[in-house]
């Protein structure tokens, strides 16, 4: 794709979000019959309400972020070039706090982008939006309020593989296959994250699950611009 940007200056990020509340009851009843009106296009007469709960986890309004994954890139251009991961887990205010501080500190200059695959329809949406529920101010490369399009400061994996075709969805685990890059795929599936944090309490799981669609995230990117993958050896979980 001849991608003319600086690896240094990309944050990739994955979330992973479950149900706001484990189960459909526990919602007040005015949070029940907005559930309801939200889902009724996507359940149609499938699913009751409190079947479709369990997909809650989708939607800013009745979800949660459980953990924000990030990964970045040191010394590129050099044979000891490295990808950095860590991640932001367990109460959601504090991930958010936490993931502004780093976009704040150390991610903020017009040079910085933030990558995701998806990200564009899900993951920046998704992390905004839980952030003015929380009544946390939104960091600048989530404020996209008055940007022009080139002013906006993200990349997507997802859309880059479009070329322009714009009704075409392709999954993060899909591209890894046909690009020849190992699979993050190979524990838990995203619609099985809800139950591994609520019945399972496993947020390791889910953490490890998340730093590894980071770390396919930026695989991705260096083969759509026909750069070496980065070896197992130089990833560095911190």
């Amino acid at each position: 794709m001849n991608i003319k940007i600086n690896f240094e200056n990309i944050l990739f990020l994955d979330i992973e979000t479950v149900p706001e509340n484990e189960f459909y009851k526990d919602l007040t009843e005015e949070k029940q019959e907005l559930f309801a009106l939200k889902t009724q296009y996507q359940r149609k007469e499938e699913f009751t309400p409190e079947e479709f709960y369990e997909r809650a986890g989708i939607w800013a309004e009745f979800g949660k972020i459980v953990c924000i994954s990030v990964g970045y890139f040191i010394n590129f251009k050099s044979s000891d070039r490295k990808f950095r991961v860590t991640s932001l887990f367990g109460d959601e205010f504090k991930i958010l706090e936490e993931f502004k501080n780093l976009l704040d500190k150390h991610f903020n200059k017009p040079q910085h982008l933030l990558c995701a695959h998806n990200g564009k329809e899900f993951d920046f949406p998704f992390i905004a939006r839980r952030m003015i529920v929380h009544q946390i101010e939104l960091p600048e490369k989530l404020n996209l309020f008055g940007k022009k399009p080139w002013e906006v400061s993200h990349l997507d994996t997802m859309e880059l593989w479009k070329f322009g075709d714009y009704k075409h969805y392709t999954s993060l685990k899909l591209l890894t296959s046909i690009l020849g890059i190992p699979s993050p795929k190979d524990d838990i599936s995203g619609s099985e994250v809800g139950g591994v944090f609520y019945k399972e309490k496993n947020l390791k799981r889910i953490v490890t699950y998340c730093e590894k669609d980071t770390i396919a995230i930026a695989q991705l990117l260096l083969r759509f611009n026909n750069e070496p993958l980065i070896e197992e050896l130089n990833i560095v979980h911190i």
